[in-house]
């Protein structure tokens, strides 16, 4: 082989190579879990005890989702080829995103929202348009509305939103997908249970209308990566050509079920986070913070010019929080997630002591 043919290498589109890169700050997180909005206490006792049921023999044969799908689709109120199980939310949205866009097409993205939506946007040929919130992080509907045009073909939006914590009404949601109807509309109900207010009854109602779930959050299925994408049965029939048949692993399946079953679980855990959030939003009001209203399981607070050093010293205090400074619109904020009351307290005392030690707030007043 001669040195020119050795120095020839593949190379990945451009389109990949532009592409926004997402570095999540994992790593040891073994200290209070503050940091990516996950059940922060535990799954429901009854899918602990489907998993000690699990034999060898079972993880042997591929999964199949449909009996499971049929189950989730019963509890949603939908039909089963209105729902399609995923590999966590994360592919719903690139599964969606993959369908339906091409070279030229618009993908709206109210903003600061979470980061993924943008990440698999430019692996597409389409383009992203940010539509910019004010320093309140309301949902921008009015520059959402004014932003659609014949290209639009995709709008994502987060409700309740991350990391604002705001929401769209479902009035707003109607209008937009009303104004759009060549586009689909994504509603992310990701942290739904903790706002009690959800679209997904309009699936198949609403010819665009796209929603999609987590079970990372309340249910506290993270590590299983378990999501689901709902919408009408013809556009279902396309996400399902692309997605793949096997994504979604058979201990995630087992599990599933007794977790949407334990509706007593769920309740207490989400009743235990709203409380937790309230008493959360007093102290940062006490100690002279600046937040935002949330309909979430997590607060955004703006700390300013000494973000990252709250961030560590949080961590030395066994906290661990997430730095939002690079969202847009977001530089100085950090968000918070919201666990029981007795998980917040404790952040709540190491909250004090670091907003003393850096003397912001009130005291830096």
């Amino acid at each position: 082989m001669t040195e020119a043919v050795a120095s020839i290498k593949p190379a990945p589109r451009l389109r990949v190579q532009a592409m926004k890169e997402y570095h999540p700050p994992l790593g040891c997180r073994d200290l209070l879990r503050l940091d990516f909005n996950e059940n922060t206490l535990a799954c429901s006792p009854k899918v602990r005890e489907v998993l000690g049921n699990i034999s060898a023999g079972a993880l042997t044969r591929y999964p199949e989702r449909e009996p499971v799908e049929a189950i989730v689709a019963k509890h949603l109120g939908l039909a089963p080829k209105q729902v399609a199980l995923t590999n966590g939310v994360d592919e719903a949205i690139h599964v969606l995103f993959e369908t339906f866009l091409e070279a030229g097409d618009e993908v709206l993205l109210p903003v600061p929202t979470y980061t993924m939506y943008e990440v698999y946007a430019s692996a597409t040929d389409a383009n992203v348009v940010a539509v910019q919130a004010e320093d309140d992080l309301l949902f921008p509907f009015e520059r959402l509305i004014a932003a659609i045009t014949p290209k639009t073909k995709i709008i994502a939006i987060a409700n309740p939103n991350s990391p604002s914590g705001s929401v769209a009404t479902r009035a707003q949601l109607l209008q937009i997908a009303q104004h759009a109807p060549h586009a689909v509309v994504l509603v992310d109900e990701a942290y739904f249970h903790f706002y009690g207010e959800t679209v997904i009854d309009l699936v198949g109602v609403i010819p665009n209308l796209v929603v999609a779930r987590t079970f990372s959050k309340a249910y506290g299925l993270a590590g299983l990566r378990l999501g689901l994408i709902a919408g009408p049965v013809e556009l279902m029939r396309w996400v399902r050509r692309v997605l793949s048949p096997y994504s979604v692993n058979s201990l995630a399946l087992a599990c599933l079920p007794p977790a949407i079953e334990d509706a007593a679980y769920i309740d207490w855990y989400v009743s235990e986070v709203i409380q937790a959030r309230g008493e959360f939003e007093a102290a940062v009001d006490a100690v002279g913070l600046r937040r935002w209203p949330s309909c979430a399981n997590f607060i955004l607070v703006d700390i300013g010019p000494r973000h990252a050093e709250f961030v560590r010293l949080m961590r030395d205090a066994g906290v661990l929080v997430r730095d939002r400074s690079n969202d847009p619109g977001c530089d100085g904020r950090v968000r918070i997630t919201i666990g029981t009351r007795e998980q917040i307290r404790q952040a709540i005392v190491a909250l004090d002591d670091v907003v003393a030690s850096l003397n912001i707030g009130v005291r830096g007043k």
